[in-house]
Parts: C-alpha cells; structure tokens; sequence
C-alpha cells in the first residue's frame, strides 16, 4: 500500500492584505502537505504570516493566490483554538463546550453525554455549570480545547494556545495535549512562537521566514511516539532548540 493520501494540500499559496502600490505581502508563495494524523508546528518570526495560514486552513480567509484543499470525509472539517480562548462568558462551561454540536444540530442528549465527557476528560466535570469569568486561565483555555474536540474534528487548528498562560501551567497543558493527541491523532496545525513547545508537541517543526513567510526548514524532533515531557530534558532536545533559534534569529534580524 502506497502512503496516504495528505490531509492539507498547500500548493503555491499568498495572501496579501491591501491592493494596488500599498499591498502587503503577508504570505507565501508556500508549499505544505500535513499527512492524516500529524502534529505539525509551526513557528516564525512576529508577523511572518502564520495566523494568516490559519485562518486560510479554517475557511476565514480567502488566498490571494494558489490553493489550500483540506481532504476530510465530513461537512465541518476543522476545528481552530485561538490564543484568547474564544469562548462565550454569557454561557456556561457546558453549553460552551456543547456549542459546536448544537451548531451541527446534535440531538441535545447526545450532546450533552459529548460534552459531559470531555470536561471529564479534561478535568471540567466539577465546573460544567459555572462560567468562564470564575475560571482560570488554564481553565479556560481547557474549556476552549474541550469544545473544539468535541465536534471531533478531522483538523485541529490552534494558534498560540497557551501563549496568555505562565511558563509552569503551559508546561502542563502542553503535557495534556501531548497524550490527547497521541490518544486521537487528530491532525493538528499548531502555531506557537515557543520553540520548547514545537518539539515537544511536533512530529515536525516547520521554520517560516520574514514575512511573507515561506517555509524554510523542516525538522522531525528525533522522539519516538507514544512521546512524553521528559524529552525535555535530553541532549536532543537542547540541540535542535539551539539549531532552530539559530534559523529563526537570522529571519527576526534584519540583514
């Protein structure tokens, strides 16, 4: 049997924002395939297109040019995580983490055992009628990933996470998504600017220079799956995050 068949197809791919003399080229022209069931991490310089990318995969923006084809077997494909939550205050944990299935039209008691099972799952079950302005920010951010898994998504689409959370509760969510996804192998996109984040969390780290951002390098972190945190602390790991800074310092200076 021959390798399956790419989940993401990037083929040729700008956005620029502006027209005429004023235009800005935020991105591409880029090439990028993502297999079924891949973790890739993307990581570049501020402003070097990666949300652009994002929002491209989740159908919030149109490409100026080339295509982005997302090859998934059901009418709502992906699922995105935004660095600021994007969760409702007015509803509480449950109907946010609900909302995605009432939006397919779930029958509500099947949407609610889906639910119910994911703030278990995520350690939620205890808030589920509470809202998000009691909850921390770890907790929140929980609540956002529970909603997006919920409606099972074939593509994953998270930008920046956990980059609002502090160094020790972003070391755990990363934790907790490792074993999440290596438990579904949900496709997943991820932007993060932390580069310890991409190697624990990708199969492959993807390098985008100055804007427009292209790709520019590719890595696979040498950790065999099932993979957990402790990578962290292994020569390797201290070895391509050095090699990745290096690449990275050389797009966010300017020649």
């Amino acid at each position: 049997m021959g390798e399956p068949y790419p989940k993401v197809i990037a083929h040729d791919l700008t956005r620029a924002f502006g027209r005429g003399p004023r235009a800005v080229a935020a991105l591409g022209p880029l090439d990028l395939t993502v297999a079924p069931g891949e973790f890739v991490c993307l990581v570049g310089p501020s402003g070097c297109g990666k949300s652009t990318l994002l929002r491209i995969a989740a159908g919030l923006l149109r490409p100026s040019n080339g295509t982005l084809e997302i090859r998934t077997a059901g009418p709502r494909p992906a699922a995105m995580i935004f660095q600021d939550y994007g969760i409702y205050d007015w509803k509480t944990v449950q109907a946010n983490v609900r909302f995605g299935l009432d939006v397919q039209r779930v029958p509500r008691r099947e949407a609610d055992a889906r639910a119910a099972g994911w703030l278990s799952r995520l350690g939620l079950a205890d808030f589920a009628h509470a809202y998000p302005a009691t909850l921390s920010g770890g907790m929140r951010q929980r609540v956002a990933i529970a909603r997006a898994l919920a409606v099972e998504p074939e593509l994953l689409l998270m930008d920046e996470p956990f980059a609002a959370l502090d160094a020790q509760l972003r070391t755990i969510l990363q934790d907790e998504l490792l074993e999440l996804t290596q438990a579904l192998r949900t496709t997943t996109l991820f932007i993060t600017h932390s580069l310890e984040e991409a190697i624990v969390l990708g199969d492959r780290v993807l390098v985008m220079s100055a804007r427009p951002g292209r790709i520019i390098a590719e890595h696979r972190p040498p950790f065999p799956r099932p993979r957990t945190g402790d990578v962290r602390a292994t020569p390797e790991f201290s070895a391509l995050k050095s090699e990745l800074w290096d690449l990275l310092r050389k797009e966010a200076v300017p020649a």
